[in-house]
């Protein structure tokens, strides 16, 4: 009998230990960001370009505070979202949760179907990050959105620009002096505004400040027009 529990307990042994590295394995591929990190490069307005962040908490969770340039990719959702994300793929991301259990998983998920470079960050639970309310969006959300009628598009560059071509029906708004664009709003703080810019630093000011006075449906664009030649501008009548 002794015998028997023996031969079992080595057994045991050996399974565990070979999970554990096998485990281990998967999570040494990817490099874990401490918190310090990830909040220098959000703040950082050249630093931020050279990245996609990702959010990959529930849709509630993000909604309430989240990361300046994240985008939101709820776990469970980010193998069906993977197409969304081909342009991205030699680029540097950036994954992040609560806790870093949903990252950790996520950022496997995409060094298995082919991402080159992706870092787990420290989750929010554990590190006190500068979190914003308004979300960021990609392009192709950004296109879509251009479609509907009922959605303002704040145009956030400079005057001369805005002047010469902007998304259809688009407003011009100045960091300078963003108190002007309220009275070019609608009363209802429930409508659908989107940022833009050059490159999605301007915008977000401007998606902070209107979330500050209480607009509750702001999208920035993380892609500016310097960025991303797709972004459909019209070209005004000189």
């Amino acid at each position: 009998m002794m015998k028997v529990l023996s031969k079992i307990s080595k057994f045991t042994i050996v399974l565990l230990s070979t999970l554990m590295i096998s485990v281990s394995t998967i999570y040494a591929q990817t490099e874990i960001m401490p918190g310090q990190e990830l909040e220098r490069i959000q703040l950082d307005k050249k630093a931020k370009e050279k990245y996609l962040v990702i959010d990959v908490r529930p849709e509630e969770q993000y909604e309430k505070g989240h990361l300046s340039h994240a985008i939101n990719i709820p776990l469970e959702d980010l193998g069906n979202e993977l197409d969304r994300l081909e342009d991205y793929k030699e680029m540097p991301i950036i994954v992040y949760c609560n806790t870093g259990k949903k990252s950790a998983e996520a950022a496997t998920l995409l060094l298995d179907k082919g991402f080159k470079d992706v870092k787990d960050a420290q989750g929010v639970k554990e590190f006190e990050y500068t979190l914003v309310t308004y979300e960021s969006i990609l392009p192709d959300e950004f296109i879509e959105e251009a479609k509907d009628k009922e959605t303002l598009f704040i145009d956030a560059r400079d005057a001369k620009d805005f002047e010469k071509a902007s998304v259809e029906g688009a407003i011009n708004a100045s960091v300078d002096n963003p108190e002007a664009v309220l009275e070019q709003l609608p009363e209802d703080k429930t409508a659908k505004i989107i940022t833009f810019c050059y490159s999605g630093n301007k915008s977000a000011d401007i998606a902070n400040f209107l979330e500050e006075h209480g607009y509750t449906n702001v999208k920035n664009s993380l892609d500016g027009t310097k960025e991303n030649e797709n972004l459909p501008l019209v070209e005004k009548a000189s």
